[in-house]
């Protein structure tokens, strides 16, 4: 109760700032309505991997690529799509280390995916990154996503239960036909999952395949259910 209403008194005193435009933000968020329209959602998509499908795509329609060969995990959420102005706020996290966009992009998230009451996950553990890497960039941004994702919701954080064995080359500069080989036997449990059900946190998915390596991964490890929880897919 004192926590809200001293998150409402700065609210008053501090008005949120639009993170895209750098005008007022809503209430309690640091996006203003006009912004926040034009996030375009990512409406018609792949029952399975939420790739961004045609409008006229009866509901429950599987993508082909998921029809002739399904990826490890059970279902991706994606609602939204890797566009403008959304990509400004996930590459500013990202590369950037803008920690407020983390915040607003778990918002985001957390907005479109309601209260999972008894079928949330026993956890969520967001993608790791080796640690080559994370010394690059000094954050992991799908960790950063998890962090206020799993208090909102009020779902235990793994953060450890995932580590990156190799140091693969980035994802985004290979070809669609070379991503899987190369992500492949890239990740490890460093621990029994305590968890049946896991929500695998990150930023983007693109091909899916680090989120299928993932979810074999975790499979193996004895973990029944994988669901994927990415803020925006990327198109075709």
């Amino acid at each position: 109760m004192v926590y809200k209403w001293l998150r409402s008194a700065s609210w008053r005193l501090y008005p949120p700032v639009c993170l895209v435009c750098g005008g007022r933000g809503e209430p309690g968020r640091d996006l203003c309505a006009g912004c926040a329209g034009d996030i375009r959602r990512n409406r018609d998509a792949c029952a399975c991997c939420a790739e961004p499908l045609p409008a006229a795509a009866p509901p429950g329609s599987l993508c082909g690529r998921c029809q002739r060969s399904p990826p490890a995990f059970d279902l991706c959420r994606a609602p939204y799509l890797y566009a403008p102005p959304l990509d400004r706020l996930l590459t500013g996290l990202k590369f950037n280390a803008r920690l407020a966009h983390a915040r607003l992009l778990a918002t985001l998230l957390r907005d479109t995916l309601g209260n999972p009451g008894p079928e949330a996950p026993d956890r969520l553990v967001p993608v790791p990154l080796h640690p080559a890497r994370l010394r690059e960039r000094g954050l992991n941004q799908a960790l950063e996503l998890a962090r206020p994702l799993a208090r909102s919701l009020d779902i235990p954080l793994d953060p450890g239960l995932l580590v990156r064995t190799r140091a693969s080359a980035p994802q985004s500069g290979l070809q669609r036909s070379l991503r899987r080989a190369n992500v492949r036997g890239a990740f490890a449990v460093a621990h029994p999952p305590a968890a049946r059900y896991v929500a695998v946190i990150d930023d983007v998915l693109t091909t899916g395949h680090t989120a299928s390596e993932i979810a074999t991964t975790l499979k193996r490890a004895g973990v029944a259910r994988v669901e994927v929880w990415v803020v925006a897919r990327t198109p075709p």
